[in-house]
């Protein structure tokens, strides 16, 4: 069976309250054949937290969640899948389990039982020396006088309504007593002290030692059954560079799946970073086409003298260091003492200036050897004070334990300091402001797009291709609509400056940045439902504490976010509004168009192309857990049968053509096919194998001023038939005859 494209699903059982089950998967098998979908892509389904939304938080690995139907529901699902010639993908997540309620995981709730005697004790990334009498810390209180109120009950101890195990035989005396001879030491979350090793900052999320043989085995138990018994054909991997040794742990698992499973990684490419080439993957999840083919549509006419970001991003991954993950700080700096046997105050300093200038998630990786002493000389170069202490890490890099936590630390670095805060801070354009993205590139060329596709093409050609996932931070037709406004940006900007002046928010900054979000989930009709009000002042809320710039998740400000919600209700209430219908319904027809180019262009181009439930209509969800609301599957069976919508019929359109051709889409050449004429610029196309050729358009707004002009495209040899339309075309073609129906055409030859 082939894998020619994704579907993926977000499963949740009952007790998140909008249930989405095996059960509910299995009903809708029919909709997602006829669309064209070959593989089925299902989110986490391991047994998880009790009311996970999401399903990364799991808490046993070695079962299906009964909540989503247990091992037979999923048994009864993957035997449905393959009896229609699909296939079934699986998300998994090795790096980390859910620990927020120590009693839902047994091998957590063992260890704090019986500390470093328990046969789970080396599962887990514990920094057994943070505890001077080798304890685990736990940043669990919302303030240490809370241990006052702990109080025994029979074999466990309780605060409130959580619950800690008590060690055998260590129960007698007062809650004080017990408390001080448990394996765990609980204490104040404020600290920014934690014990163990966590997914980034969160605390709930444990992580585990993946580079022991035993517990990969232990944890992928599960995993192995579904190769075993033919039940699944390929798997999402979570987050690889937050192990120890990703590349030895896929190794490991592309042992267990066999060489014929389909295994793409969560793997975070900078703009300028190659995947390494050695590992058993098929490619990335799809982040970097995310960005070129996103990019491609936004017209660098609309880029502004903005100032540099790397100084910022540098001040940010420091203040991230030693801030936010101090405590991972400081365990770097407690191994390279360990390992090398000498010490320096500025160490943490110098690790922190280090990964400053490391732009990527981390450089282990064989293809990535020249980064680090890149950094290390431009480290040393910019902050000569700290010549000594980064001799002493430069020394540590040669032992295995300090060089895997710098490691570790940098992928953390990274993504608390760029993803989840500069990209809630910049508003040069925030469709840019993706996972993967590159904010101060205004656009992508349509020199980089060509040569990015056939670069993978000839290297990467299963690779994910993406455009919406469960943590883009706005949906792909949300960035389609904003990025217009690359396309009017002296509008744009004369209609915000009067927007300041009239309903000034409470800061300018932030105003620039949610001013855009709310240009792109306004409707086109003018009518902000309650939802959408509701939507936009939770999104604005997470931005705000992402942003950390006036209020943050630790210390929120309440009057500064009480005066942005009283904005926000200004703007949907007041004269803003009616601007900013006026503005939305101008340009819809631009955002329609970038919206439908950039799906066919993410079915198209060298990948295996994942359509993100229910984006294969227009889609206006924004960051989690709004983009992982329940699909209304009805609103789209009927738009199916009736071929009324363009997104869709585009959708379906290019499933089927990939079902149709497979051999030009898996492993035929990308060939760009160059226009002719005045407006050239305006026109993407490209040629896949020998008989599928699609063509786009792009920067509508400036097109519907001048004209397709003399804009001719030369088809290669034969007849073409549009899988969109239906239409013949042969030789060299007008553009303005080519898109008389759809911004994109997708020619299948029938002759040659």
């Amino acid at each position: 069976m082939t894998i020619l494209s994704t579907y993926r699903l977000q499963m949740r059982g009952p007790a998140s309250g909008e249930a989405f089950t095996f059960a509910d998967a299995l009903d809708q098998l029919d909709y997602l054949a006829d669309l064209g979908v070959s593989t089925l892509y299902l989110s986490p389904i391991l047994t998880a937290s009790k009311g996970s939304t999401h399903g990364y938080d799991v808490t046993d690995p070695t079962t299906v969640s009964e909540e989503l139907g247990g091992a037979d529901g999923f048994n009864a699902l993957s035997e449905a899948v393959h009896a229609r010639g699909m296939t079934l993908v699986v998300d998994i997540v090795p790096n980390h389990v859910g620990v927020d309620d120590p009693t839902q995981n047994a091998w957590w709730w063992d260890m704090l039982t019986h500390g470093k005697d328990s046969p789970y004790a080396s599962y887990f990334d514990v920094d057994w020396t943070l505890d001077p009498d080798g304890k685990i810390v736990l940043p669990v209180l919302g303030d240490d006088g809370d241990l006052d109120d702990l109080a025994v009950d029979g074999d466990v101890l309780r605060l409130g309504d959580r619950t800690w195990p008590v060690a055998p035989g260590t129960g007698d005396g007062s809650p004080a007593e017990v408390y001080g001879r448990q394996h765990y030491e609980l204490i104040g979350w404020k600290h920014n002290v934690c014990g163990y090793r966590r997914f980034f900052s969160i605390t709930s999320l444990a992580a585990l030692r993946q580079e022991d043989r035993e517990v990969f085995d232990a944890t992928h138990v599960e995993v192995k059954r579904w190769f075993t018994e033919g039940l699944v054909d390929g798997l999402r991997i979570d987050h690889p560079d937050g192990l120890s040794d990703p590349a030895g742990y896929l190794e490991w698992l592309r042992e267990l799946t066999g060489p014929d499973a389909w295994i793409v990684i969560e793997k975070i490419l900078a703009p300028d970073e190659a995947l390494e080439p050695s590992l058993p993957v098929a490619g990335t999840t799809g982040y970097d086409a995310l960005r070129e083919i996103g990019g491609v549509l936004v017209d660098p006419a609309g880029a502004g003298d903005e100032e540099p970001l790397e100084p910022v991003i540098r001040r940010l991954k420091v203040d991230t260091a030693t801030g936010t993950l101090a405590s991972e700080l400081a365990r770097v700096h407690r191994a390279i003492v360990a390992s090398i046997g000498a010490d320096h105050p500025k160490i943490p300093d110098a690790v922190a200036a280090l990964l400053s200038h490391i732009g990527v998630y981390r450089s282990d990786y064989r293809g990535l050897t020249a980064i680090m002493p890149t950094a290390l000389a431009e480290t040393a170069s910019a902050e000569p004070s700290l010549a000594e202490p980064l001799t002493l890490v430069a020394a540590a890099l040669e032992h295995v334990e300090p060089a895997t936590r710098i490691q570790q630390l940098c992928g953390a670095v990274t993504a608390k300091s760029v993803e989840d805060c500069l990209f809630y801070r910049d508003a040069r354009l925030v469709s840019l402001n993706e996972v993967g993205g590159e904010p101060e590139r205004y656009g992508v060329s349509l020199a980089e797009f060509h040569h990015a596709s056939a670069l993978r093409a000839r290297f990467w050609p299963s690779a994910m291709v993406t455009l919406s996932t469960h943590d883009t931070k706005r949906s792909e037709d949300v960035r389609a609509r904003i990025g217009v406004l690359s396309q009017v940006h002296s509008r744009w900007t004369e209609l915000v400056d009067g927007w300041a002046r009239t309903t000034p928010p409470p800061d300018a900054d932030t105003g620039a940045f949610l001013w855009q979000i709310a240009f792109g989930v306004w409707p086109v009709d003018g009518t902000v439902t309650d939802d959408l009000r509701s939507r936009l002042h939770a999104y604005a809320e997470k931005a705000i504490r992402e942003a950390a710039l006036h209020t943050t998740w630790n210390e929120p400000d309440a009057e500064f976010e009480d005066a942005v919600h009283a904005w926000l209700d200004e703007i949907v209430d007041g004269a803003v509004a009616a601007e900013m219908s006026r503005l939305v319904a101008d340009v819809d027809v631009h955002a329609r168009s970038d919206s439908n180019v950039q799906k066919l262009l993410s079915l198209t181009v060298p990948g295996i192309p994942d359509v993100y439930q229910g984006t294969e209509m227009w889609d206006d969800s924004l960051v989690d857990p709004d983009n992982r609301r329940a699909v209304d599957y009805a609103a789209r069976r009927a738009a199916s049968s009736t071929g009324g919508d363009d997104k869709i019929r585009i959708v379906t359109g290019a499933l089927h053509s990939r079902a149709d051709h497979p051999e030009s889409y898996l492993r035929g050449a990308y060939r760009p096919v160059l226009p002719d004429g005045a407006a050239a610029a305006h026109l993407i196309a490209f040629q896949r194998g020998d008989d599928v050729l699609v063509a786009a358009q792009r920067w509508t707004v400036r097109l519907a001023e001048t004209g397709w002009g003399d804009t001719t495209l030369a088809l290669p040899d034969g007849e073409w038939v549009d899988r969109l339309t239906g239409r013949s075309l042969r030789g060299r073609v007008d553009a303005a005859d080519l898109f008389t129906n759809l911004p994109a055409v997708l020619l299948e030859r029938t002759s040659a």
